[in-house]
Parts: C-alpha cells; structure tokens; sequence
C-alpha cells in the first residue's frame, strides 16, 4: 500500500500548496498533510526537516517495498499526479493539451504583479481594492486566456474535464474572490464553479480556521 504525505504551508495564503492539494483531492487520493506555518520562527527548522528544497509543496510517497520518493515543485508534483492517474488531467486531444500547458506555464513562472499586489488571503474580503495598471493587464490577459480555453473545450472546466489548468488557477479565483475583481461573465461563472467545488470549500473552511497572519499578505484596500 503506498503511504503519501503532502508538506504545505498556511492554507490561507500558500497558493501554491493549493495546487497539488486540490488535485490530489480530484484523483480521490489517501494522503497525509504536514503543515508548515510560513514565516515564524520554526518554518526554517520545519523545512530541514521536511523539505530538501526548504520549500513547499512537497509530495513523499512510500510503498510497501521502495524507497521513499520526493517530490516537490507545485507542477512537477501536478504532473506525477496526472501520470498515476492514467493522464486523466490533461485532455486527450494535442491540440487542447498543448493550450493548457501553456497556460499553466504562464501561471508558473509569471503574473508577477498580480501576486505582488493581491497576494492569497482565503479568510477576507476587501471592497474598494483598486489594482496597479501592472495588475490589471495580467487581470485581464487571465480573463482573455481563461475565454479563450472554455471556448476551445467547451468547457465547463477550462480544458473541457477538470484539469491541472483548474487546479493551477484556482488561487487566482481565490485572489479575484477576495479583492472582488471585476470579470466578464464567462470568468464570474468560472469562478463561481470553482467556488462550489468540494476540494476547494474544504480548503477555504481550514484557511479560515487558521490563525497565522503574514502581515504582508495583508493588504488594505486603495
């Protein structure tokens, strides 16, 4: 039987840990949570411990006869989710599959102003917020991307069948949620369905459980 433990940060603000998390619960997978509190004292120690990378997340799996594996990095753990799953999180057809990938990849490693600006927080709601016009072209190139993938798959998940693409943006509605972003329809309906979802309202009512505060995760409204 394989054991596997997913190494997180605060619910309320690591969105990355979210990611993988909430695959992890769309593949109906068994698994341990180790939370790390981000930024206190103990964080550093915590993530000797639990971490080669020092970071999270983080996915340990240990079966009956092998040797425990780690894997880390939000994506790549993503990735190693889908390919135990039989490819289930990616759309058969290339063309879709290419789409999704790219669009994960521009999550991955961009929208620097976006999370600068309205950083991850699950428990609040700011009215008022008025974001840098940096912010607003990556708002609206999410809004764009987003249409643009419900109409080549027609939905109702961003590739057609939930996918590593809904799991990678589903901080991001988060974020939109929070700081009551403005979007065209076909994005407030997105949002809204990633809102119901089971895995998520878990996440968000532990999120809002919590008592950390990152004070720089805290911003006010402008």
């Amino acid at each position: 039987m394989t054991e596997r433990t997913l190494i997180i940060g605060n619910k309320n603000y690591s969105s990355w840990s979210m990611r993988p998390w909430l695959l992890m619960k769309q593949a109906n997978w068994s698994f341990n949570e180790i939370r790390i509190p981000l930024m206190t004292d103990e964080m550093p120690a915590l993530m000797a411990q639990h971490s080669s990378s020092r970071k999270v997340p983080v996915l340990k799996e240990q079966g009956d006869q092998a040797q425990e594996i780690e894997i880390w990095d939000s994506l790549a753990i993503c990735e190693y989710i889908n390919e135990c799953c039989e490819g289930q999180f990616w759309p058969k057809d290339p063309t879709l599959r290419a789409m999704g990938r790219s669009a994960v990849s521009e999550m991955h490693s961009g929208f620097f102003a976006l999370r600068a600006e309205l950083p991850m927080n699950m428990r609040k709601t700011f009215s008022g917020f008025t974001p840098s016009d940096a912010a607003q072209k990556e708002i609206d190139r999410i809004s764009s991307l987003w249409q643009q993938l419900l109409t080549a798959s027609g939905g109702p998940w961003l590739l057609g069948d939930f996918s590593i693409a809904d799991a990678f943006y589903a901080p991001v509605v988060g974020r939109f949620i929070t700081y009551q972003v403005d979007l065209p329809e076909a994005c407030q309906a997105y949002c809204q369905q990633v809102e119901q979802l089971e895995a998520y309202q878990e996440w968000k009512a532990a999120a809002c459980d919590e008592s950390e505060v990152i004070q720089v995760a805290e911003v006010e409204a402008h």
